[in-house]
């Protein structure tokens, strides 16, 4: 059996750098390196104590020091730049940009949303 997706309008929001979601909030810190996001409220900054900052991802070959990290219900995902974070009914889900593009178009919302 064969099934087509239902339309359904979600909100997304293209990632590429820490602060990009409009939900992260934008509070600073400064060190001695300069001024710096705090991690963000919905995607934050990808940390992790067995890889190096410095190391390649596998998926997209960008340092994971350029990565954030996803909250979700299945425990979490790992945002690389370019990734597309798509809110559905008020859970949040990531989606790589090839499969975005396959899959949704933009919509025209009148003042009513």
């Amino acid at each position: 059996m064969r099934y087509c997706k239902k339309p359904v309008a979600v909100e997304a929001v293209r990632w590429f750098k820490n602060g990009d979601h409009p939900d992260d909030g934008k509070e600073t810190f400064t060190d001695d390196d300069g001024t710096h996001l705090y991690g963000g409220k919905v995607v934050r900054r990808y940390r992790h104590p067995e890889h190096s900052g410095l190391s390649m991802c596998d998926q997209c070959g960008v340092k994971m020091h350029y990565h954030g990290w996803l909250d979700t219900l299945e425990g979490g995902q790992v945002v690389c730049p370019g990734d597309w974070i798509i809110t559905v009914e008020g859970e949040m889900c990531l989606c790589k940009p090839r499969v975005f593009d396959a899959m949704y178009e933009p919509m025209e919302v009148d003042d009513n949303g």
